[in-house]
């Protein structure tokens, strides 16, 4: 058997409700993963421990009571800074809010701690959530387990270099451009962005901001696909608002992998894919074909993918523009206001129309995002799945130049960091859900995932072929150094 750092959250649970392991014994046993090998690489950043230990011998008296127990009884796990933990700071990696301490958890701290879960800390974001690295001034700089000069990406960068490392036993974070995907596939664990709307949010904002933003997402980070089932089942579901009228009921995936049409789409121009992330989704197809299951190269959508991109990259620097500085926001309205209204070939002025849109604008920039939601409607009644890259490679070096001043190499090309966003985009802009798996590694022996996109509030479909896949040897794998 696996040591117990690196079993599924569930199978935890298990072993503490069967009375295999404490509670307490296996908090201690994570907590002093965390004093010797967290210093490596910083992913868990706040801890809790004396909360914790009191909460974990709460749950061993459970246990001996013979009381009910739930899904996650006694699972020591940590959460990403962005999310409310009473009596702990979410600063989302902005210095001047390192004072700003929680009274209360967020929603979906409430609701997996209710089935059992025991969080004991908080692990690393980048400045305002902003970026395919974790680093900020307050806590500085998280590595990847499997290579700490690389980053784990972002911005639940902490979350995933954790898990990957068996320092906690489950985790949630947030996506609006990949957070959730591209640190899933960076650090080589399970990840899955829900459906727009499917999880309520509340708890997840600065300065008590109670309206969900646009395309973001909170979803969990696990080391199995079962674990991803587990958690979105408790965290999905109406917030207090809609409760009274709304009922979640996902539709699992009810087919063999033999009457399963599935699309191909590993690279594209928008954003090439190394020939090593590639072939990881040539592997995973491949699988599927080898049990029965159609594969199609060359089915897409139908729009464009510059026009998809665009569309993703002027909702997204919209929706983002809200946690701007005044005065970088007033910055980005002047830059805008002073360029020549045919001015399109500057990149920073084209940004700054987006994050300054009107209404008018946006309310036509949205009804084209609606047409590709009908585009995709109309092409997951042709096919189950679309398996895509996640992120044009593996994990990259600690870069902390200025946005405008970094690049990407792929295969020896130099390419816009703004580009890695494409394969997160496809999704995000139109509310679909989509699982990260582990797909194997490159020639440098990095993980690599893949990501399977699926029909609106296909959820449970997504992460169950991601189960399937699982069995099949698309696994969680720990790095070396982590065992």
């Amino acid at each position: 058997m696996p040591a117990l750092h690196h079993l599924p959250a569930v199978r935890l649970a298990s072993a503490v409700r069967a009375g295999e392991v404490g509670a307490r014994d296996l908090l201690e046993h994570f907590l002093e993963r965390v004093d010797r090998l967290n210093p490596a690489i910083n992913a868990v950043i706040l801890q809790d421990r004396e909360g914790a230990r009191a909460r974990a011998d709460a749950a061993d008296a459970a246990r001996a009571r013979g009381d009910a127990l739930g899904p996650l009884h006694g699972v020591p796990m940590t959460v990403k800074e962005s999310y409310d933990l009473a009596g702990m700071p979410t600063t989302w990696g902005i210095p001047e809010l390192r004072g700003n301490i929680a009274r209360s958890d967020a929603l979906a701290v409430q609701r997996l701690s209710a089935a059992g879960a025991n969080v004991f800390g908080k692990t690393n974001v980048p400045i305002r959530l902003a970026d395919f690295q974790s680093y900020n001034e307050i806590y500085g700089v998280t590595g990847n387990p499997w290579d700490p000069a690389r980053t784990p990406g972002g911005s639940s960068g902490g979350s995933a270099a954790a898990l990957a490392a068996g320092l906690t036993g489950l985790e949630i974070g947030s996506d609006i451009g990949g957070s959730i995907r591209n640190p899933a596939h960076f650090c080589g664990v399970f990840g899955h962005k829900p459906t727009w709307g499917l999880v309520p949010p509340r708890g997840h904002a600065l300065g008590g901001v109670l309206t969900p933003t646009d395309i973001s997402v909170i979803g969990p980070l696990a080391r199995s696909a079962d674990d991803l089932e587990c958690a979105l089942r408790l965290m999905a579901g109406p917030d207090l608002l809609e409760s009274a009228a709304m009922r979640v009921e996902l539709p699992p995936l009810d087919k063999p992998l033999a009457k399963l049409r599935v699309a191909v789409w590993k690279t594209d121009p928008m954003c090439p894919s190394s020939r090593d992330v590639a072939a990881r989704v040539e592997a995973v197809a491949a699988a599927l074909a080898g049990q029965g299951a159609v594969i199609d190269e060359s089915a897409r959508p139908q729009f464009s993918a510059a026009h998809g991109h665009e569309t993703f990259t002027a909702l997204l620097l919209a929706a983002m523009a809200a946690r701007l500085p005044d005065g970088d926001f007033a910055a980005a309205v002047a830059r805008a206001e002073s360029a020549a209204p045919d001015e399109r070939s500057a990149a920073a002025v084209q940004q700054a129309r987006w994050q300054t849109l009107r209404v008018r604008d946006w309310a036509r920039i949205n009804e084209a995002r609606t047409q590709i939601r009908w585009a995709w409607h109309r092409f997951f009644e042709q096919f189950d799945f679309l398996l895509t890259p996640v992120m044009p490679t593996s994990a990259f070096p600690h870069d902390h130049l200025p946005f405008n001043e970094r690049s990407i190499v792929v295969d020896g090309m130099s390419h816009r960091y703004s580009m890695q966003t494409f394969w997160a985009g496809l999704a995000g802009v139109a509310y679909l859900p989509a699982t990260v798996l582990p797909a194997g590694s490159c020639a440098a022996g990095l993980p690599i995932g893949v990501q399977v996109i699926g029909p609106a509030f296909g959820d449970l479909r997504t992460i169950q072929l991601a189960q399937r896949l699982e069995a099949m040897g698309f696994a969680f794998r720990a790095p070396p150094s982590m065992a």
